[in-house]
Protein backbone atom coordinates (compact mmCIF):
# COMPACT_ATOMS: atom_id res chain seq x y z
CA UNK A 1 0.00 0.00 0.00
CA UNK A 2 1.23 3.47 -0.88
CA UNK A 3 2.35 5.58 2.04
CA UNK A 4 3.11 9.23 1.38
CA UNK A 5 4.13 11.90 3.84
CA UNK A 6 4.03 15.61 2.86
CA UNK A 7 6.62 17.93 4.36
CA UNK A 8 6.14 21.64 3.59
CA UNK A 9 8.97 24.13 3.33
CA UNK A 10 7.03 26.53 5.55
CA UNK A 11 7.57 24.19 8.50
CA UNK A 12 11.25 23.64 7.76
CA UNK A 13 12.58 24.69 11.16
CA UNK A 14 10.21 22.52 13.15
CA UNK A 15 10.69 19.57 10.87
CA UNK A 16 14.46 19.83 11.02
CA UNK A 17 14.28 19.65 14.80
CA UNK A 18 11.93 16.70 14.55
CA UNK A 19 14.19 14.86 12.14
CA UNK A 20 17.18 15.46 14.37
CA UNK A 21 15.29 14.01 17.29
CA UNK A 22 14.46 10.87 15.33
CA UNK A 23 18.11 10.05 14.85
CA UNK A 24 19.64 7.49 12.54
CA UNK A 25 17.58 4.37 12.05
CA UNK A 26 14.49 5.52 13.93
CA UNK A 27 12.33 6.32 10.91
CA UNK A 28 14.36 4.93 8.03
CA UNK A 29 15.44 1.37 7.55
CA UNK A 30 12.98 -0.25 9.96
CA UNK A 31 13.46 -3.98 9.81
CA UNK A 32 16.82 -3.73 8.04
CA UNK A 33 16.97 -5.13 4.52
CA UNK A 34 13.43 -6.51 4.84
CA UNK A 35 11.86 -3.20 5.85
CA UNK A 36 10.61 -0.47 3.55
CA UNK A 37 13.09 1.80 1.81
CA UNK A 38 12.21 5.33 2.92
CA UNK A 39 12.78 7.68 -0.01
CA UNK A 40 12.45 11.47 -0.05
CA UNK A 41 11.21 13.13 -3.25
CA UNK A 42 9.83 16.37 -4.61
CA UNK A 43 6.27 15.78 -5.91
CA UNK A 44 6.93 16.22 -9.65
CA UNK A 45 8.43 14.37 -11.40
CA UNK A 46 10.29 12.37 -8.75
CA UNK A 47 7.20 11.60 -6.67
CA UNK A 48 5.20 10.50 -9.70
CA UNK A 49 8.01 8.24 -10.91
CA UNK A 50 8.40 6.67 -7.46
CA UNK A 51 4.65 6.15 -7.07
CA UNK A 52 4.56 4.41 -10.44
CA UNK A 53 7.35 2.09 -9.31
CA UNK A 54 5.60 1.50 -5.99
CA UNK A 55 2.26 0.73 -7.64
CA UNK A 56 3.43 -1.32 -10.62
CA UNK A 57 6.93 -2.70 -10.18
CA UNK A 58 8.19 -2.75 -6.57
CA UNK A 59 6.30 -5.80 -5.29
CA UNK A 60 7.51 -7.99 -8.13
CA UNK A 61 11.08 -6.88 -7.43
CA UNK A 62 10.69 -7.68 -3.73
CA UNK A 63 10.93 -4.02 -2.73
CA UNK A 64 8.84 -2.09 -0.23
CA UNK A 65 8.81 1.69 -0.55
CA UNK A 66 7.78 4.46 1.81
CA UNK A 67 7.67 7.78 -0.05
CA UNK A 68 8.05 11.12 1.71
CA UNK A 69 7.32 14.24 -0.35
CA UNK A 70 9.11 17.54 0.26
CA UNK A 71 8.48 20.97 -1.23
CA UNK A 72 11.99 22.40 -0.92
CA UNK A 73 15.56 21.51 -1.87
CA UNK A 74 17.18 21.39 1.58
CA UNK A 75 15.15 19.10 3.82
CA UNK A 76 15.46 15.96 1.65
CA UNK A 77 19.24 16.06 2.09
CA UNK A 78 19.06 17.07 5.75
CA UNK A 79 16.74 14.16 6.47
CA UNK A 80 18.95 11.75 4.51
CA UNK A 81 22.05 12.81 6.41
CA UNK A 82 20.29 12.53 9.78
CA UNK A 83 18.85 9.09 9.05
CA UNK A 84 15.15 9.87 8.63
CA UNK A 85 15.46 8.81 4.99
CA UNK A 86 17.27 5.90 3.37
CA UNK A 87 17.57 7.64 -0.01
CA UNK A 88 16.29 10.62 -1.95
CA UNK A 89 15.52 11.45 -5.56
CA UNK A 90 15.28 15.10 -6.65
CA UNK A 91 18.71 16.64 -7.24
CA UNK A 92 21.54 16.68 -9.75
CA UNK A 93 25.24 16.01 -9.20
CA UNK A 94 26.39 19.68 -9.13
CA UNK A 95 23.73 20.46 -6.52
CA UNK A 96 24.71 17.42 -4.44
CA UNK A 97 28.40 18.32 -4.61
CA UNK A 98 27.70 21.88 -3.49
CA UNK A 99 25.40 20.71 -0.68
CA UNK A 100 28.06 18.33 0.64
CA UNK A 101 30.68 21.06 0.49
CA UNK A 102 28.59 23.76 2.16
CA UNK A 103 26.81 21.59 4.76
CA UNK A 104 29.55 19.08 5.59
CA UNK A 105 27.38 16.11 4.60
CA UNK A 106 28.56 12.85 3.03
CA UNK A 107 25.84 11.99 0.55
CA UNK A 108 26.71 10.08 -2.61
CA UNK A 109 25.03 9.42 -5.98
CA UNK A 110 23.86 5.91 -6.87
CA UNK A 111 22.38 6.21 -10.36
CA UNK A 112 21.05 8.87 -12.75
CA UNK A 113 17.29 8.52 -13.16
CA UNK A 114 15.96 11.17 -15.56
CA UNK A 115 16.67 14.65 -16.88
CA UNK A 116 14.19 17.43 -16.06
CA UNK A 117 15.21 20.28 -18.41
CA UNK A 118 15.19 23.77 -16.89
CA UNK A 119 13.31 26.42 -18.85
CA UNK A 120 12.79 30.14 -19.23
CA UNK A 121 9.12 31.06 -18.79
CA UNK A 122 7.33 34.33 -19.47
CA UNK A 123 3.82 35.74 -19.61
CA UNK A 124 5.16 38.80 -21.44
CA UNK A 125 7.05 37.39 -24.44
CA UNK A 126 6.97 34.26 -26.60
CA UNK A 127 10.65 34.47 -27.52
CA UNK A 128 13.38 34.93 -24.90
CA UNK A 129 15.35 37.11 -27.33
CA UNK A 130 12.45 39.59 -27.36
CA UNK A 131 12.75 40.57 -23.71
CA UNK A 132 12.55 44.35 -23.30
CA UNK A 133 15.49 46.50 -22.30
CA UNK A 134 15.80 46.49 -18.50
CA UNK A 135 13.58 43.40 -18.13
CA UNK A 136 13.47 41.67 -14.75
CA UNK A 137 14.34 37.97 -14.89
CA UNK A 138 13.85 35.72 -11.89
CA UNK A 139 16.55 33.15 -11.11
CA UNK A 140 16.91 30.63 -8.26
CA UNK A 141 18.88 31.92 -5.31
CA UNK A 142 20.79 28.73 -4.52
CA UNK A 143 24.30 28.57 -5.96
CA UNK A 144 23.94 25.56 -8.27
CA UNK A 145 20.58 26.41 -9.79
CA UNK A 146 21.45 30.09 -10.22
CA UNK A 147 24.57 29.10 -12.16
CA UNK A 148 22.51 26.69 -14.24
CA UNK A 149 19.95 29.44 -14.96
CA UNK A 150 22.62 31.92 -16.03
CA UNK A 151 24.22 29.36 -18.31
CA UNK A 152 20.81 28.71 -19.86
CA UNK A 153 20.34 32.43 -20.53
CA UNK A 154 23.82 32.51 -22.05
CA UNK A 155 22.96 29.54 -24.27
CA UNK A 156 19.88 31.47 -25.41
CA UNK A 157 22.15 34.34 -26.43
CA UNK A 158 20.66 37.02 -24.17
CA UNK A 159 23.72 37.36 -21.90
CA UNK A 160 27.38 36.44 -21.99
CA UNK A 161 29.34 34.80 -19.18
CA UNK A 162 32.98 35.01 -18.19
CA UNK A 163 35.04 32.21 -19.85
CA UNK A 164 35.21 29.23 -17.55
CA UNK A 165 32.15 30.21 -15.50
CA UNK A 166 30.93 26.91 -14.10
CA UNK A 167 28.77 25.46 -11.36
CA UNK A 168 29.33 28.50 -9.14
CA UNK A 169 28.55 31.18 -11.76
CA UNK A 170 26.74 34.24 -10.41
CA UNK A 171 25.48 37.55 -11.83
CA UNK A 172 28.99 38.88 -11.13
CA UNK A 173 30.21 36.61 -13.94
CA UNK A 174 27.93 38.22 -16.53
CA UNK A 175 30.20 39.99 -19.04
CA UNK A 176 27.63 40.85 -21.71
CA UNK A 177 24.14 42.10 -20.96
CA UNK A 178 22.96 44.06 -24.02
CA UNK A 179 19.34 44.16 -22.78
CA UNK A 180 20.40 45.35 -19.33
CA UNK A 181 18.50 42.49 -17.71
CA UNK A 182 17.99 42.74 -13.97
CA UNK A 183 18.24 39.45 -12.09
CA UNK A 184 15.83 38.88 -9.20
CA UNK A 185 17.06 36.07 -6.97
CA UNK A 186 14.53 34.07 -4.96
CA UNK A 187 13.83 30.58 -3.72
CA UNK A 188 13.33 28.24 -6.67
CA UNK A 189 9.92 27.12 -5.42
CA UNK A 190 8.66 30.73 -5.37
CA UNK A 191 9.50 31.56 -8.99
CA UNK A 192 6.34 30.16 -10.67
CA UNK A 193 4.13 32.11 -8.26
CA UNK A 194 6.06 35.31 -8.95
CA UNK A 195 6.08 34.99 -12.74
CA UNK A 196 3.39 37.64 -13.23
CA UNK A 197 5.50 40.16 -11.34
CA UNK A 198 8.52 39.72 -13.63
CA UNK A 199 9.22 39.73 -17.34
CA UNK A 200 10.54 36.17 -17.24
CA UNK A 201 11.87 33.56 -14.84
CA UNK A 202 14.19 30.60 -15.12
CA UNK A 203 12.32 27.80 -13.39
CA UNK A 204 13.32 24.29 -12.38
CA UNK A 205 11.37 21.58 -14.14
CA UNK A 206 9.64 20.13 -11.09
CA UNK A 207 8.40 23.49 -9.84
CA UNK A 208 7.24 24.46 -13.33
CA UNK A 209 5.20 21.29 -13.74
CA UNK A 210 3.86 21.50 -10.20
CA UNK A 211 2.55 24.98 -11.11
CA UNK A 212 0.82 23.67 -14.24
CA UNK A 213 3.46 24.87 -16.70
CA UNK A 214 4.44 22.54 -19.53
CA UNK A 215 8.16 22.71 -20.34
CA UNK A 216 7.61 21.69 -23.95
CA UNK A 217 4.63 24.02 -24.51
CA UNK A 218 5.10 26.98 -22.16
CA UNK A 219 8.87 27.52 -21.96
CA UNK A 220 10.16 30.31 -24.20
CA UNK A 221 13.56 28.63 -24.08
CA UNK A 222 14.30 25.09 -22.89
CA UNK A 223 17.54 23.47 -21.81
CA UNK A 224 19.10 21.00 -24.23
CA UNK A 225 19.63 17.38 -23.20
CA UNK A 226 22.92 17.12 -25.10
CA UNK A 227 25.93 16.74 -22.77
CA UNK A 228 23.74 17.85 -19.88
CA UNK A 229 25.20 17.25 -16.38
CA UNK A 230 21.93 17.95 -14.58
CA UNK A 231 20.22 14.54 -14.58
CA UNK A 232 18.38 13.89 -11.32
CA UNK A 233 19.89 11.06 -9.34
CA UNK A 234 19.16 8.61 -6.58
CA UNK A 235 21.31 9.56 -3.58
CA UNK A 236 22.14 7.83 -0.30
CA UNK A 237 24.36 8.48 2.68
CA UNK A 238 27.88 7.20 2.10
CA UNK A 239 28.10 3.56 3.09
CA UNK A 240 24.56 2.70 1.99
CA UNK A 241 25.35 2.19 -1.70
CA UNK A 242 25.32 -1.60 -1.32
CA UNK A 243 21.99 -1.77 0.53
CA UNK A 244 20.07 -4.46 -1.43
CA UNK A 245 16.94 -2.28 -1.39
CA UNK A 246 18.85 0.65 -2.88
CA UNK A 247 20.22 -1.60 -5.62
CA UNK A 248 16.71 -2.82 -6.43
CA UNK A 249 15.39 0.71 -6.71
CA UNK A 250 18.35 1.81 -8.85
CA UNK A 251 17.67 -1.06 -11.25
CA UNK A 252 13.97 -0.18 -11.47
CA UNK A 253 14.69 3.51 -12.08
CA UNK A 254 16.68 2.66 -15.20
CA UNK A 255 14.41 -0.15 -16.38
CA UNK A 256 12.61 -0.19 -19.76
CA UNK A 257 9.29 -0.01 -17.90
CA UNK A 258 10.19 3.26 -16.16
CA UNK A 259 11.71 4.65 -19.36
CA UNK A 260 8.38 4.05 -21.13
CA UNK A 261 6.41 5.58 -18.25
CA UNK A 262 8.51 8.75 -18.40
CA UNK A 263 8.26 9.00 -22.19
CA UNK A 264 4.48 8.41 -22.22
CA UNK A 265 3.63 10.65 -19.28
CA UNK A 266 5.88 13.63 -19.87
CA UNK A 267 6.09 13.73 -23.68
CA UNK A 268 9.56 15.26 -23.66
CA UNK A 269 9.11 17.48 -20.60
CA UNK A 270 11.18 14.94 -18.65
CA UNK A 271 13.71 12.73 -20.40
CA UNK A 272 14.56 9.21 -19.21
CA UNK A 273 18.06 7.99 -18.50
CA UNK A 274 17.65 4.38 -19.55
CA UNK A 275 19.66 1.37 -18.55
CA UNK A 276 20.02 -1.85 -20.46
Amino acid sequence: MRKTVWLAAATAAALTLGLTGCGSGSAAGKGGDDGPLVVGVTPVPAGEVLHHIDDKLAAKAGLKLEIKEFTDYVLPNTALQEGSLDANLYQNKPFLDDFNKSKGTDLVPVVDAYLPPMGVYSHKVKDVTKLRDGATVGVPNDLTNEARALKLLAAAGVIGLKPGAGADASPADVTKNPRHLRFQEMEAAQLPRSLDDMDAAVINNNFAQDAGLSPTKDAVYLESAKNNPYANLLAVKKGSEDDPRVKKLAKLLTSPEVKKFIEDKYQGSVLPVSGD
